[in-house]
């Protein structure tokens, strides 16, 4: 290839590879549908004006701030890239090939791939039929198993288990027995459904909570997430950071966005009362939701898959082998696109056509 035809394609590849930040269709990753807090953009941008230095060897700095704000010690603490990428390390260390997992069925597409890569036995309960984790089949599942997880909010179907039921798993498992608590979408949660989190890893040493920056915080091209554990768990996982491994800006955006928490406050409420508003228009048509906690909804399968309803409309939402549909919350006019599209559809005739929907 030539010089020139290089840099064309190098020209080209930056044109198409950034995806924008604003994309009402944009409704399957569970992406916050806007951009970092402007305060997070202009750290942003003055870090990357040094991105010719490394960052630090280990990074100390972001687990500080996290310990900090989660208020336990940072031995208490572990980083990676992602939750996904955490918990990929975490299943490294902590399981060995032939040991067994307890899931529930469907839950995060992740945990599944995680088990499989490292080798390990999945025993799958289902859920029940408004969406919610069986805590009990869980538990007992686990009374052999080397790890069993609970997503709290649920993915993909946003609900929410109990803390005394919570409590009441982990009290009834084996001691060497971890249970893995995905709390990705805590932050969308209300403060008074929440875990004590420093009261239970102070508890019982086999409980490991996972969260991210990816959701709420808008941060997920950055790929930050953290754990919580005891800390003869966290230096397990410590002792196999990657040297340079999590980049400054990662740090920097931490900053800023812990800085700008007021803001960071008044979006995640707009994103709740617009997930309010959806739910509500949806059973106002007659749509069955579950009772969802993050951001996003989910719509059970109801004879026919969901994902052909928005199929040709330009929406991307996350379907499901059974016909359900998990929609991500997105702006008010992500919201009348749904809306449009699953109106249309219920308001057609039987065998009309499907027209596609700008």
């Amino acid at each position: 290839m030539t010089s020139a035809a290089q840099e064309h394609s190098a020209a080209s590849y930056l044109r198409n590879a950034v995806r924008p930040a604003l994309d009402l269709g944009a409704l399957s990753l569970n992406e916050n549908p806007l951009p970092p807090l402007p305060a997070v953009r202009t750290a942003l941008m003055e870090c990357m004006a040094a991105a010719n230095r490394y960052p630090e060897f280990l990074p100390t700095g972001l687990r500080r701030l996290v310990a900090e704000h989660a208020h336990v010690g940072e031995e208490n603490v572990a980083v990676g890239s992602g939750a996904s990428g955490l918990a990929m390390r975490l299943f490294q260390a902590l399981t060995t090939p032939g040991q067994r997992v307890v899931l529930s069925a469907p839950t995060f597409e992740g945990f599944p791939a995680f088990a499989q890569m490292t080798g390990l036995a999945v025993t799958d309960i289902p859920l029940d039929r408004f969406g919610h984790q069986d805590l009990a089949a869980m538990a007992r599942a686990a009374a052999d198993a080397r790890m069993v997880v609970v997503c709290r909010p649920h993915n993909p179907t946003g609900t929410l288990e109990p803390v005394a039921d919570v409590e009441q798993l982990i009290a009834d498992v084996p001691a060497d027995t971890l249970v893995l608590l995905d709390e990705a979408y805590i932050e969308f949660v209300a403060p008074g459904q929440r875990l004590d989190v420093a009261g239970l890893i102070a508890r019982f040493p086999h409980v490991i909570v996972l969260r991210t920056f990816s959701k709420a915080y808008g941060l997920a091209g950055l790929r930050i997430g953290y754990a919580l554990m005891a800390p003869a768990l966290a230096e397990r996982l410590w002792s196999m950071q990657l040297p340079f491994g999590i980049g400054a800006g990662c740090t920097v955006a931490v900053a800023a966005s812990y800085a700008a928490e007021d803001q960071l406050q008044q979006r995640i409420a707009h994103i709740v009362a617009e997930r309010s508003y959806l739910r509500a228009r949806l059973r106002a048509t007659g749509v069955y939701t579950t009772d969802s906690h993050a951001n996003f909804v989910y719509l059970p399968a109801t004879g026919r898959p969901w994902s052909e309803i928005f199929a040709d409309n330009g929406l991307r939402v996350r379907g499901y082998p059974d016909g359900g549909v998990r929609i991500t919350v997105g702006s008010r006019g992500s919201t009348q696109m749904v809306l449009s599209a699953v109106e249309q559809t219920l308001n057609a005739p039987a065998g009309a056509p499907r027209r596609r929907t700008r």
